[in-house]
């Protein structure tokens, strides 16, 4: 799909990976941004239309679905991660990241994919996570709920190739955003997240794999018992042993 001249919806498009999305979309040329976040008064660029959007609400999605009938491209960037291992996470958190972080998917797709097909398929795109592949134990349910995003999201791009609609996930590792903000790890730029989603967009990719953890854990899921998690369970070893 070519970003020149669409009609984009970017959630969560206020800050971090989505802030980045939006501001692409704009440099490469496209007609129209609208920016749905919690707080239009968030939005600071008079380059984005804001518009008032809880992805949690499924109702609202279908409300703006019969509102914004120009969009052509909707990308899925809002989310929300807590920390917590399998024993110590709240079912409250894990709750509300599937609401955020998965359900949100469901309902963006169902609400906006009569839109697109309408206006000649477009493209959905995806913002995921490493962890939708490989979970780790300090974000168990974070990683459980992107592990269902990810899962979503190859199941509708099958059926929405029907309508001829692309869809594209992007897998990322650690970003440089407030949610990482406490995190003393190497990251990559939400520029750099941006940057790789829209290229994979319009090479007609199905999947944007931005940084090279993302490309090993991606290369080895045919044996991630063996090849990824002995790391991985190291690791928690290693800090559990730190913090006692």
């Amino acid at each position: 799909m070519d970003v020149q001249g669409s009609v984009a919806l970017v959630t969560g498009a206020n800050r971090g990976i989505g802030k980045a999305l939006a501001n692409e979309l704009l440099e490469r040329g496209a007609a129209k941004v609208y920016a749905g976040v919690r707080d239009p008064a968030s939005i600071s660029d008079p380059r984005l239309t804001p518009l008032a959007l809880d992805v949690t609400d499924q109702a609202r999605f279908a409300a703006l679905a019969q509102q914004l009938s120009d969009v052509t491209l909707v990308v899925n960037n809002a989310g929300i991660g807590r920390p917590g291992t399998p024993l110590q996470a709240t079912l409250e958190d894990a709750r509300a990241q599937l609401e955020t972080n998965y359900l949100s998917l469901v309902a963006s797709t169902q609400a906006f994919a009569p839109v697109l097909a309408a206006n000649g398929g477009g493209a959905f795109v995806n913002v995921l996570s490493v962890v939708s592949w490989v979970a780790l134990p300090s974000l168990a349910t974070y990683s459980a709920s992107k592990a269902a995003a990810w899962a979503f999201t190859n199941a509708a791009r099958i059926e929405l190739k029907t309508n001829g609609t692309q869809v594209v996930g992007v897998h990322v590792g650690f970003v440089d955003t407030d949610l990482t903000a406490g995190l003393e790890t190497d990251k990559v730029s939400p520029e750099l997240v941006a940057s790789s989603a829209l290229d994979a967009l319009e090479a007609g990719r199905s999947e944007a794999v931005v940084d090279d953890f993302s490309r090993f854990v991606k290369s080895s899921l045919h044996d991630d018992l063996g090849l990824i998690y002995p790391g991985i369970e190291a690791q928690f070893a290693d800090a559990a042993g730190a913090a006692a």
